[in-house]
This record gives C-alpha cells, structure tokens and sequence, in this order.
C-alpha cells in the first residue's frame, strides 16, 4: 500500500464531496427561480489493481445531472403572459444574437418594442397568424419568429359571416302592391306583410356598412328577402325607397308546415352571399307570432388598438381590441427532445440539444406528446430545500473523514521521514 496512493485518494473523496457541496449550492441559491431544474452529483469509484499482500486504493469521480423533466409546482400570478407547460415540452427562445435556445421559464413580459421577454432576456418565438392558421416544421425551427404583441397599431377585421334570426308571420297578409324588390315608391313597408331590419359590417378598411333586410311575404310558406345597400336609401319622403341602386341581392325561401325554413332560392344552403359577406337564415322561421328578429350579429370590426392579449391553453394568442374583438396573432412553438436529462444547461436556465439529447421536435401545446400552457401561471424550481440542507449535512461530513484520511496519511510520512534521523 503506498502512502501517496491513500493522500491522493483522500483528495480525490474531498475533491468529490466538493462538487457536491457546489451542486448544493446552486440549487439552494435557485429555489426561488422560474423553472429551475436541480442538479444532482452521482459517484463512481476509481479502482487500481491490487495484489493479495498489497492493496492499492483508487478513488472516486463525479458527474452532474440536472433534472429536466421532473415537473416543479404551478404559482399562479396576475399577469396573462406569464405562462406555465403543464406536461412536456419546451418554449422555444432565442438571445439577442438570434441563437435559439429551450426554455420552461415563461416569466414574460412585453418590452418597450411589444416583443415578449423573459427575466433572462430570452424572446419568446412562435407562427404568426398573418398567412392564416399556422402549421409546424416539426424537425426545424424554420418558420419561428419573435413574438410582438404591441398595441399602438390599429387593426381593422374585415367581415365574413353573420347571422339572422327571428319569425315572419305566418298569418301575414301575402303583398299585393310594389314589392321591395322593385324598388319603386309605392313600397309599402307595414312591419306586416312586409318586415325591416339592418345589419352592420365592416369592410377591409374598417369602414362601417349597413345592410337593410327586407322580408316580404308572396304566398303561403314563401317569403321573399332583398338587402340593399343602406348608403343609398332615399334622403327625402317618409321611407327609404327609392334606393340609388339596385337591390344587392335576392332570395327567396321557402317553409314547410311546422315553419321550419327548407330551402333557399330552392336550395338547402340557407344562405345569402351579401358583397362577400355570407349571412345564415337558418334559424328564421315563419310561426303565428309578430313578425320580428330575435337577434342578429356579423363579424369584423373597426379600427381599433390592441388593449391587451390572452393566452389560451393550446398557446394561441389572442389579441384584445378596445372595442372588445379578438384576434389570433400568433400560436407558440412548443419543443420537446427524446431525453430532457441530457440537455445541455446555459446560462439564464436555457438549453441546448446534444447527441444524447437527441433531435427536437416542434409541435403545440396540447397535442400529442406535448403538455398544456397555463397563463397567469409560472413554473416553480423543483428544488427541496429540506433535502439539499440533509445533503449539505453529508458532504461536509464525508468532506471532514477525507480530510482525516489525508492527515493521517500525512502523519504516517513523518513518521518514515523521521525513521532516517
């Protein structure tokens, strides 16, 4: 056995415990950080041949791991863009030199240029929704881009669809004079045999444009409906007809005896196409009841600014205008990585792939393989600080009976040293 062989292995168990101690000490030091993930030291033994009348002692080594996919705990806050994956995978970051980087810490918050950041100044990356409904490049981070959700810039919907819904009187005399679809006059527009009402959508500027909706009934069962442009209705006299120009569409429907609406122009779409805006008049019916709509609502809105977004569980994010519409503008990437473990730590509790992490792969949350964002949510550190101070208690322990070793090994050479005097 060799004196310097047992010092050496005392260094190498002190060296040890020393790691430990460092382990420790980050992870008591990062309790308190967003989604921080522990680090843990693992031993193994370092073994040097020996005979059987001379033992040779070896000593110890250490790795580190950190554990990526344990879970921490969920603390709920007031703020929509602090977000929190509920499951598996990762928000995809990048630092202000465009690297990209994995991250569970989605302490956001919007900067003075609108963009999401985190606490480490990492910019969250996402689709946009400008070229419509986003789609992934599962093996690539091709297609992301920083996130902006800044609000000084007006934004006008253009509207698609809409909806009427109300009775005609079945009861309802059938029109004998000048219907409104001959825009003449003589239109008589009773409220009985025949019906008024209006509809506002908004063109691709966000110009407001009211539609008149006319109901007149031309025989038992069977209505007609004509929508002229409101801008044009007739300034003088006691009603809106004549209009500058001619009806913008015609229909006419069609109902059977429970006065459920069948057909449409004969068809089963029940439909209108008004300048590109499709209105359903499915749920019109004609009963023995007044004439009246129950309700009626067309999408798209005016200019107006973004007052704030939320964040739904699938990562779209919506944008709030002050005039309450919303609006997707973006959906965040989520990635995951075969073995979470065994990515590579950087700073700002970011990661980074390696070859035994394996490749990553994009996708969103709630899907397949990925968890769920929680907004107004944060991800706690998984670290147990009653379990790191026990650590903490072992290794200077361990690192104390190393020292003694050494010492004693030290002794035992004064010894021989002084066998020579």
């Amino acid at each position: 056995m060799s004196l310097f062989g047992t010092m050496k292995t005392a260094v190498s168990g002190m060296s040890a415990q020393a790691n430990r101690l460092g382990t420790v000490g980050d992870n008591i030091a990062n309790s308190s950080t967003t989604a921080y993930k522990k680090a843990s030291t693992s031993f193994s033994s370092l073994v040097l041949p020996s005979t059987a009348g001379a033992y040779n002692s070896g000593g110890v080594e250490t790795s580190t791991s950190y554990s990526v996919s344990e879970q921490g705990a969920l603390e709920y806050t007031t703020s929509k863009t602090d977000l929190a994956i509920q499951g598996n995978g990762f928000f995809v970051v990048s630092d202000p030199a465009g690297n990209t980087f994995l991250t569970r810490s989605g302490n956001f918050t919007k900067d003075e240029s609108g963009y999401l950041v985190n606490a480490a100044g990492y910019t969250l990356l996402g689709y946009s929704y400008d070229a419509g409904t986003p789609t992934t490049v599962v093996n690539s981070y091709d297609g992301l881009i920083p996130i902006n959700v800044g609000g000084n810039d007006l934004s006008a919907v253009a509207s698609t669809k809409g909806s009427l819904a109300g009775n005609l009187n079945s009861s309802a005399p059938i029109v004998t004079g000048d219907a409104p679809a001959d825009n003449t006059t003589d239109v008589d527009v009773d409220m009985n045999s025949t019906m008024k009402t209006s509809l506002t959508s908004y063109d691709s500027l966000g110009n407001p444009v009211v539609y008149d909706f006319y109901f007149s009934k031309t025989a038992d069962g069977e209505w007609d409906v004509s929508v002229y442009n409101a801008a044009d209705a007739a300034t003088g006299g006691s009603g809106s007809f004549p209009y500058s120009s001619s009806e913008l569409v015609h229909g006419s429907l069609a109902f059977d005896a429970n006065g459920k609406l069948t057909t449409l122009d004969g068809a089963a779409d029940l439909s209108l196409d008004v300048n590109g805006v499709k209105i359903d008049l499915s749920k019109m019916t004609q009963l023995a009841a007044k004439s009246n709509i129950s309700s009626g609502s067309v999408n798209g809105s005016a200019p107006s600014s973004i007052q704030s977004v939320n964040i739904d569980a699938a990562g779209t994010i919506n944008a709030v205008y002050a005039d309450g519409s919303t609006k997707p503008l973006f959906q965040i990437a989520m990635a995951t990585v075969e073995s979470p473990d065994n990515l590579e730590v950087q700073s700002g509790n970011v990661y980074s792939t390696t070859s035994d992490s394996g490749v990553v792969t994009l996708g969103f949350a709630g899907s397949s393989g990925f968890g769920k964002i929680v907004s107004g949510a944060l991800e706690s550190s998984n670290v147990d600080l009653a379990n790191e101070l026990t650590e903490m208690i072992e290794s200077q322990r361990s690192y104390s009976a190393n020292s003694k070793v050494f010492q004693t090994g030290s002794d035992l050479m004064d010894v021989l040293i002084n066998l020579v005097r």
